[in-house]
């Protein structure tokens, strides 16, 4: 972590100190609650918080082909300590040129980049790691601290990434709702022995070719997927307060996401083959996962301005029961209404089904400007039903409503 702390510096003297042609401040300010109408399942949670964050961005101007991007992210949480937290989203520094017919670019600092065409979770996003105690569908990412560097041309766009720093993932605390049924260590083990500060790399191949778009990637490092083993509390020890340690292997990733556009309907897929990793039982198993998605847009609806967009994934990994990630074998179904209005309102509603198991869950999405600057999110993330055998039945009780309302500047 002093590394991104590091690099955040950086950014801001090199911003004010060479007298920046263009500097300029964006970003959002939410204040933000939550309510949960079930009981808690542990002691100490509460029946709602309230918060705020703020995620502001300099962006200066530092030469003719260089800029610096900086981003930082303040969260405070009324019940939960782990989830006030402060990180670096992105510093880096931007420079930029050509090469024969081609261009190039290279960051050098903190940053996010996404990978990927479905909704609802990207198999082959393995750059940055997961933020959870932001949100637990929305993906939040984690700066990441790397040199990538982009040559694109007429035959498509080459990345290639060099990652020195792992980042832990962050989970809810004790206190906190959403959490699992054992308190989460912060501290993490590591399967290399160089620790989080293993040099990772990753390399992606993007291209479109008439109607289809496509990306080729891999990756090679340590984990952003935790397995956990049980360990001994920080506390005087006693079942109740036994606790789950992370464990992080050196993995092998191999990925692949396209996106077939047609008139009427989008189609979408992604699969990896990774390797190094534990299943469930804590033995090493290679796997394949996929998902497949199908997307239709219906303009004009009923002769009014509205427009929908249906939207069908199936997540699958086939390591089935053996399998450390929840999307085993899954079905999203999702609606997405924009009104077209000068509010921008937006509606989203979407139901993920277990197919293995009998876990059912709602989700729904109200969007909309109040004003320039002001905007209004309501949102409710319901339980429907619940398996013991399932790994996201720590959460049966935690079904929420959340209201948030951001001044964009």
């Amino acid at each position: 972590m002093r590394l991104v702390v590091a690099l955040a510096t950086l950014a801001i003297l090199a911003a004010a100190g060479t007298g920046a042609d263009v500097l300029d401040w964006s970003g959002d300010v939410s204040v933000q609650t939550r309510w949960y109408p079930e009981s808690p399942a542990f002691e100490g949670q509460r029946a709602g918080t309230a918060g705020f964050v703020a995620e502001p961005t300099l962006y200066a101007d530092v030469g003719p082909r260089a800029s610096v991007t900086f981003t930082p992210l303040h969260r405070y949480d009324s019940a939960d300590s782990h989830r006030t937290h402060t990180d670096v989203r992105e510093a880096y520094l931007l420079t930029h040129g050509d090469w024969g017919d081609n261009a190039w670019e290279l960051r050098v600092g903190v940053d996010r980049v996404f990978w990927g065409v479905a909704e609802l979770n990207n198999l082959v996003d393995v750059v940055n790691q997961l933020d959870l105690v932001e949100h637990p569908r929305d993906r939040p990412k984690l700066g990441q601290p790397m040199v990538h560097l982009t040559v694109s041309g007429d035959w498509g766009i080459a990345e290639s990434f060099l990652l020195p720093y792992h980042r832990n993932r962050t989970f809810p605390g004790r206190a906190g709702r959403l959490r699992a049924g054992r308190p989460i260590e912060e501290d993490a083990l590591y399967e290399s022995g160089a620790e989080e500060r293993h040099v990772d790399f990753a390399v992606r191949f993007s291209h479109a070719v008439g109607a289809l778009d496509f990306g080729l990637t891999g990756f090679v490092g340590t984990s952003r997927e935790p397995f956990f083993v049980a360990g001994a509390p920080s506390a005087p020890p006693s079942a109740r307060d036994a606790r789950w340690i992370p464990y992080y292997e050196q993995i092998r990733q191999f990925g692949i996401d396209a996106q077939l556009t047609t008139e009427g309907w989008l189609y979408k897929v992604e699969a990896i083959r990774r390797e190094g990793a534990r299943n469930l039982l804590g033995r090493e198993e290679d796997y394949h996962a996929s998902i497949v998605g199908l997307e239709r847009s219906l303009y004009g609806l009923f002769g009014t301005g509205a427009d929908l967009t249906l939207l069908a994934e199936w997540h699958y990994d086939d390591r089935g029961h053996r399998a450390t990630s929840v999307w085993q074998n899954d079905l999203f179904i999702a609606g997405f209404l924009a009104f077209n209005d000068v509010r921008g309102t937006e509606f989203v509603a979407g139901i993920l089904s277990d197919l293995r198991h009998d876990y059912r869950a709602l989700n729904m999405e109200l969007k909309r400007r109040l004003s320039d600057s002001w905007s209004a999110r309501v949102e409710t993330i319901a339980t429907l039903s619940a398996d013991p055998r399932d790994l996201t039945y720590d959460g049966r009780r935690d079904s929420f409503v959340g209201v948030g309302l951001t001044l964009s500047f």
